[in-house]
């Protein structure tokens, strides 16, 4: 939405284009404010951008074989306290997983 607005921000005004597409002035400002100023983002995303580095950190060091689990037991040692579902979130987000044992098929004829 902020980049139809600034599209057309010159032909039409940001306000009035603001009120038809039902969002308040004020969340573009905001939106803008913190393109510019990232100490403006919240207190969770510069977390999670902290949190990303260390678990792209740990799953590598440990040849990418560790699951969610296992980097968040890695991430506690370290000292670094964060909830189990955070660190499944941010591997989601940045498409790691660990790898899953399997077992050898063996088939008869």
């Amino acid at each position: 939405m902020v980049t139809f607005v600034d599209s057309n921000k010159a032909k039409y005004g940001i306000e009035p284009i603001c009120n038809e597409i039902w969002i308040a002035p004020s969340s573009y400002y905001e939106h803008k404010a913190r393109e510019r100023d990232p100490d403006r983002l919240p207190n969770r995303i510069k977390r999670d951008m902290r949190l990303e580095l260390d678990i792209q950190r740990v799953w590598k060091d440990n040849f990418r074989v560790y699951g969610a689990r296992k980097v968040w037991r890695q991430l506690l040692r370290e000292g670094i306290g964060v909830a189990r579902c955070t660190v499944e979130r941010l591997m989601k987000k940045l498409g790691m997983q660990g790898v899953r044992r399997g077992k050898k098929c063996w088939t008869t004829i």
